[in-house]
């Protein structure tokens, strides 16, 4: 085939998948798995480049390490242990639920979100029983906290996995880059307009929230190799000479998953559970992302987007700041109803071009994309896992929950944490 006849084959490959992810969300790792296949099969590239160049077996191991160790961290009981005390010792409920979320928040910017979820939702069950709150809006607000935070560190979430790979950012590049504070201290400020928009929202909450029954820490092993992790991460990112994620990070993140799981099979001698842990792990997204790893690396290599990207720029007329708002605004609203892994994949390409057309700095546009993809699966009911889990868990125990009860609550807060963080980055890296 000619250089156009692959371009366009490429193409047609990529918006099949995102119909097929669209259409098919439970099938979403085969979808993107059978494109990958098909681009290999119809020559847009190569098995061998596949698997030594677009899939990036780092980001891997360090999102399957993050997992286990996520899983050990809900195992230990120390979250629900932290947010019974928090409980227990402020002025009121409507005060203890904002900073359970804000602690919520924090927690999932080291933790995979639907882990944060099912950590702390056994506390809001029990406050909304004790309260007479409606659990549907204690959960919706778990879900959307725990999403916020996802795009602040590398480890988060993968859509930013894939940014640090795309921009060569280093796990200490999420704080500070270029002498500038980082996406990290942009989504710090959603995160505490967040949290003041929840305690107003449950600032009238009545009930007796503070005798929670009390919660038993099983082991602070979990939570030290937590901390072991990100001190590793961190200083793995000070020795990578060239910047970008250290080529050891992935080995080191399983590796101390490895420890976790020797522990809790063989000193505590739960090796059933261990297995069990092991076998619910999140393999689909795992496999999902080899799969997109494949498509968009191809679709990059081709160049296909980098006419969207001067398009974008002569469309604005050169206006940063309408480019700027843009981005966001349709990354939200996308991302609302579209997985946002595939997309931050597919347009990261787009954003970097469009900020060279503009002689502007790159971080502008793509923190910008990363904000608007990530905050925007708050969106809706179904625009992230941990929603759906949260929904699930809330419908579970006779809370139902519909598209406008969702967005009258995560409608506002989009809105509110979005603007936080776009500000944020305008000031600091326009």
């Amino acid at each position: 085939m000619g250089v156009r006849a692959v371009n366009v084959f490429i193409l047609v490959v990529l918006v099949l998948m995102y119909a097929g992810i669209i259409a098919m969300q439970d099938k979403k790792a085969w979808v993107s798995l059978g494109a990958g296949l098909v681009l290999v099969i119809g020559g847009a590239t190569s098995a061998s480049h596949a698997i030594s160049s677009l899939i990036n077996w780092n980001i891997l191991l360090i999102y399957l390490g993050s997992l286990v160790l996520a899983e050990l961290f809900i195992y230990s009981r120390v979250p629900a242990f932290l947010a019974e005390r928090i409980v227990e010792r402020s002025p009121s409920v409507g005060v203890a639920v904002a900073i359970i979320l804000l602690l919520t928040g924090l927690v999932s910017a080291f933790v995979e979100n639907v882990a944060t979820v099912l950590l702390v939702a056994p506390v809001m069950i029990e406050l909304a029983r004790r309260t007479k709150k409606n659990l549907a809006q204690l959960m919706i607000g778990l879900a959307v906290m725990a999403n916020l935070q996802g795009t602040a560190t590398l480890i988060g979430d993968p859509p930013s996995m894939i940014f640090a790979d795309f921009a060569h950012y280093s796990f200490n590049d999420f704080f500070f880059r270029a002498g500038r504070p980082s996406i990290f201290f942009a989504i710090q400020l959603a995160s505490i307009v967040g949290a003041l928009y929840f305690f107003f929202y449950f600032r009238s909450m009545e009930g007796d929230g503070r005798s929670l029954p009390a919660e038993r820490i099983v082991s602070w092993v979990p939570a030290g190799l937590l901390g072991l992790m990100i001190a590793g991460l961190a200083g793995l990112s000070a020795l990578s000479a060239g910047g970008g994620i250290h080529s050891a990070s992935g080995i080191f993140v399983v590796s101390l998953a490895g420890v976790g799981l020797g522990w809790l099979g063989w000193v505590r001698k739960e090796r059933a559970e261990a297995r069990n842990m092991v076998r619910h792990l999140d393999w689909g997204t795992l496999a999902f992302l080899v799969g997109i790893f494949v498509v968009v690396g191809t679709v990059s290599e081709s160049g296909l987007l980098d006419g969207l990207g001067i398009a974008l720029a002569k469309w604005t007329g050169g206006s940063a700041a309408l480019g700027f708002s843009l981005i966001i605004a349709f990354s939200v609203l996308v991302s609302g109803f579209v997985d946002n892994v595939p997309y931050i994949a597919a347009m990261l390409p787009v954003a970097a071009k469009f900020a060279a057309t503009m002689g502007g700095r790159p971080e502008l546009f793509m923190f910008g994309l990363l904000i608007g993809s990530c905050i925007g699966g708050n969106l809706t009911p179904f625009g992230a896992s941990a929603n759906i889990v949260a929904v699930s868990l809330s419908e579970k125990n006779g809370a139902k929950v519909n598209v406008w009860s969702w967005l009258k609550i995560a409608g506002s807060f989009t809105v509110l944490t979005t603007v936080a963080a776009g500000l944020f980055v305008w000031f600091v890296w326009r």
